[in-house]
């Protein structure tokens, strides 16, 4: 078999990847007027060929009022993906929330550039 008789599931994975991060940039920090993808705070995402997905995130403070609520709403939307099988949360810590994670967008957004 050739190479281009082969399958090929990378242009799908990664609509898959960029429809998943499209529906990530929907939530938002409450205290802060940006998409939680945008201020920096998913620092893994995974899809996989079979549609599972990996996140890893945090919060821009171990103190966050909303350390339940946000992690579960990215999972609930990220799970109402088409072609999303399974979603996986994780919430680390390190390295530690700060600006140099945004986008410059965010960084405009809130004045920082």
């Amino acid at each position: 078999m050739s190479a281009t008789d082969e399958p090929s599931t990378t242009a799908q994975d990664t609509d898959l990847r960029e429809r998943v991060i499209a529906q990530i940039k929907t939530c938002y920090d409450p205290e802060i007027p940006v998409n939680v993808y945008d201020l920096g705070l998913i620092y893994g995402l995974d899809v996989d060929d079979a549609g599972n997905v990996k996140i890893d995130m945090t919060l821009t403070s171990p103190n966050c009022p909303s350390i339940e609520a946000l992690p579960q709403e990215i999972k609930e939307k990220v799970e109402a993906v088409d072609g999303v099988k399974d979603v996986s949360m994780e919430l680390v810590w390190d390295p530690p929330f700060h600006t140099g994670l945004m986008s410059d967008e965010a960084k405009l957004q809130l004045g920082l550039m």
